[in-house]
């Protein structure tokens, strides 16, 4: 049975989504236990070049909203990038996989050949949905919550494999 867009894509983004919020409450729970300010984790980076753990939470959810949307031709969804605690962030990957919820297979279907159109960095890119899809939207969501996962993980927040893939 070939893989759809849909299950390339949303289905992957919400599983991933619900195992990054699952990360995010360690996270919560261990600064709690430990008496660190949340903040600490929050604006936390792993190099002094590299986005804060908020940011990467918010990039993720940016790239989860984003490949289905432009993929089903639809405007893509807008946040105002101002969370700035655990539960703002956890509302923000709710309201992602509440979006996430509105399409179907159908909504998808034929998007492989669809062009996208974005800029990145102040430059313009276009490719087929196929290509976007497997070379840029699914590499960059996978390397923001890996590095939200990661920033957490060299805090000393107790996380293991399992929770990156299940969240529980």
């Amino acid at each position: 049975m070939p893989i759809s867009m849909y299950d390339a894509s949303v289905a992957v983004f919400q599983a991933r989504l619900k195992a990054l919020g699952g990360v995010l409450a360690a996270g919560e729970q261990n600064a709690s236990e430990r008496k660190i300010d949340p903040s600490v984790f929050l604006n936390a980076r792993l190099a002094p070049d590299m986005f804060t753990l908020t940011r990467q939470v918010q990039i993720a959810t940016d790239h989860a909203k984003g490949a289905p949307s432009r993929l089903a031709g639809r405007e893509v969804l807008k946040f105002e990038d101002s969370e700035a605690s655990f539960a703002a962030l956890q509302a923000r990957i709710a309201k992602t996989l509440d979006h996430l919820a509105t399409f179907s297979a159908a909504d998808l279907e034929g998007s492989e050949e669809r062009a996208i159109n974005l800029k990145v960095g102040g430059r313009d890119m276009a490719m087929p949905g196929l290509q976007y899809l497997f070379s840029y939207a699914t590499p960059n969501f996978y390397f923001h919550v890996t590095t939200a996962y990661d920033i957490l993980r060299h805090n000393g927040v107790p996380l293991g494999k399992v929770l990156f893939i299940r969240g529980h």
